[in-house]
């Protein structure tokens, strides 16, 4: 266990609450078990962004599932990084692909994807969904199936 305590640098720390977008915060591990498909899943229920345009406080669960490969996200640093979205201002839809990307450029994972479940604004509530397989795999397979039948 103590060569994982020595890659990471947040967890088991005094948390630092970063005040603007920040993905230099995430911080990975090495998977244990590459050799097995298994989802990982996260709930961010208390995600908040900035509308662009009026500047008031956007609130949606956030919701991360991905299949693995050599490197996993840790979690605290993934908390801390979906808190740095509190003082930015981006539309639900740019939210949603920019911790996709950001993640998939972390990690390189198999699969991943990545919903809003944004709260009622105007009366209307927004739940984009974005996902990703790795090209040329049955992951991008998989993208394409689960994007197919997304509702």
């Amino acid at each position: 266990m103590k060569e994982r305590k020595d890659e990471l640098s947040v967890l088991g720390r005094k948390t630092a609450y970063r005040q603007d977008y920040a993905p230099e915060v995430l911080e990975t591990f090495e998977n244990r078990h590459p050799d097995n498909d298994y989802w990982v899943r996260f709930n961010c229920p208390e995600f908040t962004s900035l509308c662009p345009i009026t500047g008031q406080p956007d609130f949606a669960e956030i919701r991360i599932s991905y299949i693995p490969d050599v490197k996993m996200v840790e979690s605290k640093s993934l908390k801390l990084y979906l808190f740095s979205f509190r003082n930015h201002g981006d539309f639900h839809e740019d939210c949603v692909n920019t911790i996709m990307k950001d993640l998939i450029r972390l990690m390189e994972p198999k699969y991943i994807e990545v919903t809003g479940l944004f709260t009622p604004r105007g009366g209307i509530s927004i739940y984009p969904f974005a996902n990703y397989g790795r090209p040329g795999t049955k992951y991008a397979r998989l993208a394409e199936q689960r994007f197919a039948a997304h509702e």
